[in-house]
């Protein structure tokens, strides 16, 4: 006579179940423990080929628009989660920009006043990639007005310039290494390719066969920056405004 199994209880659902998985949520009733060898295949996941961060810098530079919609609407299991990927991609772009000493030419405040504008201005460029991030929500709103016919909601935008923000900030990182091995000024040729790469990617993504897309990609990403900036600027003023008085 066979043994009759243990019944579990769930930390997740709080259901009964036997075996190693929860039948009503899946959830694992027996973790295993963490050591060497677990954080090596935590580590190999991000980074393989078949679904990690090579594979998903891959297909974003070969078919950005097609690999976005069908992370959106069918498989999110095969490219790495959008905000991990700018997270990692803009940390990538300040490591190398903070070792490397390449500066990114976006941001130059030269008022000697110390003011909070200025201090503003100054955290961006040190911490352009995570200020990359606050850019993109910038982006992705003035994209809504552009493509609001399309049926994407703001958050399906985010992610789309998630995805390719951050696949632009490996293009900057790119030409930074390059500026500063050859000692050449090849940065701004990179934060053109950026923007050519996420208009290109932004029409593939709404409808590649049509031309204005392109259009309406660069010009949602060019108020974007430009918002931002101004928005930057306003909230120093008003700060300063407030310490004033």
């Amino acid at each position: 006579m066979s043994k009759e199994k243990q019944i579990n209880i769930c930390e997740n659902c709080k259901s009964q179940n036997q075996g190693n998985f929860c039948s009503n949520c899946g959830y694992a009733q027996h973790l295993k423990r963490i050591d060497g060898t677990y954080i090596v295949s935590e580590i190999s996941s991000v980074l393989n080929f078949d679904k990690g961060i090579f594979y998903t810098i891959k297909e974003l530079i070969i078919r950005p628009g097609q690999s976005i919609q069908k992370f959106i609407h069918q498989d999110r299991k095969r490219l790495v989660r959008p905000l991990i990927f700018i997270i990692l991609t803009s940390f990538i772009y300040m490591f190398a920009q903070q070792f490397l000493g390449f500066e990114d030419g976006y941001v130059k405040p030269t008022d000697l006043e110390e003011t909070a504008t200025i201090k503003i201005f100054q955290w961006i460029q040190r911490n352009y990639g995570y200020a990359n991030i606050i850019i993109a929500i910038f982006v992705a709103a003035w994209m809504k007005i552009f493509f609001r016919k399309y049926d994407y909601n703001f958050f399906e935008i985010l992610i789309l310039m998630c995805f390719t923000m951050g696949v632009g900030m490996l293009i900057y990182t790119l030409f930074g290494i390059l500026e500063s091995t050859t000692k050449m000024p090849l940065l701004h040729i990179g934060g053109i390719i950026g923007l050519i790469y996420t208009s290109w990617a932004i029409g593939q993504f709404f409808d590649k066969n049509k031309k204005a897309n392109y259009l309406k990609g660069f010009l949602s990403y060019l108020l974007g920056m430009l918002t931002f900036f101004f928005g930057a600027t306003i909230l120093g003023t008003v700060i300063d405004f407030i310490q004033k008085l």
